[in-house]
């Protein structure tokens, strides 16, 4: 949950609060869109100025406590859904691409960022504060499996958005992962498993206390074979919870005429959870379900190509647990003897 500082002024220090008809509750956790997007979203920052690498501690200090400020908002809102922005009143945004990222290095896996080896695939997903997110991927084995993962933002219609942007409701913006693997060594099956399994997928807009369609779980496909193993796997583990999931799937190409699916989030998101003084927070809300066999709900002419590289063994020891304990976890990827 982000809370712009100068409306969490108003929010304590007045007694009007803020009106109702700033939130616009959906009827169902379903995608919905709205334009109604004239009232400034309210959300609470955990950076500070736009590419600040800088004194993380302090930008930790002046943030608001999100448990309590998540409990007034949803009273606020009524405890809905938000509606995502039209794709003609999102925020125009900028040509300049976020700096400072171009031929970075991964704080812990120590690779390029933005290359993609030859051999190498992409899969991009949001399931939540992309802090937490981003961990959970880059600490799976074996080695050179995970050759990169990076946190920014998608699926929205803003080019090149920055962070309070993205936050404010208006590019239409998820916080994503976007994660380079080898798929020699580890299994599209394997990333999409974590996905699931490390987040609550039938909760809207939003994950824990982060409330808002920048939160909004979604799987994006970048070819039909990952398009069919996301959809057969939302059936399975729907039917497995028992309830409706509301992940997004779309093509990676829908978003094309708005710039393109991904953007990078400012450097110092990147692999935040494994730098000194971060703040360790993550408002996923692992379901403990375990995806069905991959056997079970695998489309007919998939199962040997994407079958599973990691062993039962190893989700039985490493799959996420309830309270996110991801951010607790060694910053360090899980050893190979641990397949």
């Amino acid at each position: 949950m982000k809370l712009h500082r100068s409306a969490a002024a108003a929010l304590f220090s007045t007694a009007t609060l803020l009106p109702v008809a700033a939130f616009v509750p959906s009827a169902s956790s379903v995608r919905t869109v709205s334009s109604a997007v004239n009232t400034p979203t309210i959300f609470v920052p955990r950076g500070g100025a736009i590419g600040d690498d800088s004194n993380n501690n302090n930008r930790d200090k002046k943030s608001v406590r999100r448990n309590m400020i998540g409990s007034i908002l949803d009273l606020l809102a009524g405890g809905g859904d938000y509606e995502l922005v039209k794709p003609e009143d999102a925020l125009p945004g900028r040509e300049q691409k976020m700096p400072n990222i171009e031929g970075s290095k991964h704080y812990v896996l120590g690779t390029d960022m933005t290359k993609v080896p030859e051999g190498h695939k992409v899969a991009v997903f949001a399931n939540g504060c992309f802090w937490g997110s981003e961990k959970g991927i880059w600490r799976l084995p074996p080695a050179g499996g995970i050759y990169s993962t990076a946190v920014g933002y998608c699926a929205g219609f803003t080019k090149n958005p920055t962070y309070e942007e993205a936050c404010s409701g208006r590019t239409g913006h998820t916080e994503g992962v976007r994660v380079v693997y080898d798929p020699a060594k580890i299994s599209f099956v394997d990333i999409l498993r974590w996905f699931w399994e490390a987040h609550d997928p039938t909760s809207g807009m939003g994950q824990g206390n982060d409330r808002g369609t920048q939160y909004r779980s979604g799987f994006y496909y970048f070819d039909d074979e990952q398009k069919q193993l996301i959809e057969a796997s939302k059936k399975a583990y729907e039917e497995q919870l028992g309830r409706p999931i509301t992940t997004e799937i779309a093509a990676a190409s829908d978003y094309d005429q708005y710039g393109g699916l991904w953007y990078y989030a400012e450097p110092y998101h990147q692999q935040y959870l494994s730098k000194p003084g971060a703040r360790p927070y993550c408002s996923a809300q692992p379901q403990g379900v375990s995806l069905a066999p991959f056997e079970s709900w695998a489309p007919e002419g998939l199962k040997e190509k994407h079958a599973p590289k990691l062993s039962e063994n190893f989700w039985k020891k490493h799959a996420p647990k309830r309270g996110c304990s991801v951010v607790q976890e060694s910053n360090e990827p899980i050893p190979d003897s641990d397949i």
